[in-house]
């Protein structure tokens, strides 16, 4: 009997949580996902099914996002449009990412085109796509970037304003901190100014650099104070300037968002 009632008290608690519907019709691809996903996305219920027309098992669930595994099919594929659309029109808010076995600008760029907000090829690391997978969940869009790759790890362009076209895609904070010269910067925090210069809130930077939101004010913190700047824009400004010769005393009224 406990076991019954303690069955039905974590089967209670999972139905209250936001989901994450995994759709891949291979039985071992789809396990290995889901493990994964179990495991790194905590707050949330991962719900796998193998097509859509299983989705009636998800009615009811506050579904947060719907990663549609399509193989080596083209987005321009029949049957890959008609389950994005499918997947569209029942989301009722809910993001949609494509995993895909091709890499090409061509497939991304076609699904960016179909309103969805991640596109994750099989090349690319685990921890990239969980990374990824977290930025779209936080209101962002994730896609590779078609031109530079760091280090193997897939670097990418990324729009993370949920009201933004999927086409506008903005360099990502590891090559703009790749390319940065300040020497009185650490590592991580040219990353946050890389973050700060693309005017992005903190929830949205700690999605994007996997870090917590207070982390990411500890570090804004300090950047203000190297930079003896009063806000987040002036800290920008005079990081911008001081890359390029010159600290600008600009009117910083307008500050960005924390």
């Amino acid at each position: 009997m406990d076991d019954l009632v303690n069955s039905a008290e974590r089967l209670g608690a999972s139905l209250q949580l936001p989901a994450l519907v995994l759709i891949e019709p291979l039985t071992l691809t789809r396990t290995c996902i889901l493990n994964i996903l179990r495991r790194e996305l905590l707050g949330f219920d991962i719900i796998d099914i193998a097509t859509t027309d299983d989705l009636n098992c998800t009615s009811g669930r506050d579904i947060r996002l719907f990663a549609l595994g399509i193989g080596d099919k083209a987005v321009a594929d029949s049957s890959v449009e008609d389950d994005i659309a499918l997947l569209m029109d029942n989301r009722s808010g809910a993001s949609v990412a494509l995993l895909s076995n091709r890499d090409d600008e061509a497939t991304a760029l076609a699904a960016m085109n179909r309103g969805v907000r991640g596109f994750f090829s099989s090349s690319l690391p685990v921890e990239v796509v969980v990374a990824g997978l977290r930025l779209v969940l936080a209101g962002g869009v994730y896609r590779p970037l078609p031109i530079l790759r760091l280090a193997g790890t897939g670097v990418v362009e990324q729009s993370c304003s949920r009201g933004s076209p999927p086409g506008g895609l903005i360099e990502s904070a590891e090559r703009g901190a790749a390319e940065r010269g300040a020497t009185d910067f650490t590592p991580r925090e040219q990353q946050v100014l890389a973050e700060l210069e693309l005017g992005l809130p903190n929830k949205v930077i700690a999605a994007r650099l996997n870090l917590s939101e207070n982390t990411i004010k500890m570090h804004v913190q300090h950047i203000m104070r190297k930079c003896a700047a009063r806000n987040r824009t002036q800290a920008v400004l005079r990081w911008s300037g001081r890359r390029s010769g010159h600290d600008p005393d600009t009117d910083t009224s307008t500050s960005l968002p924390s």
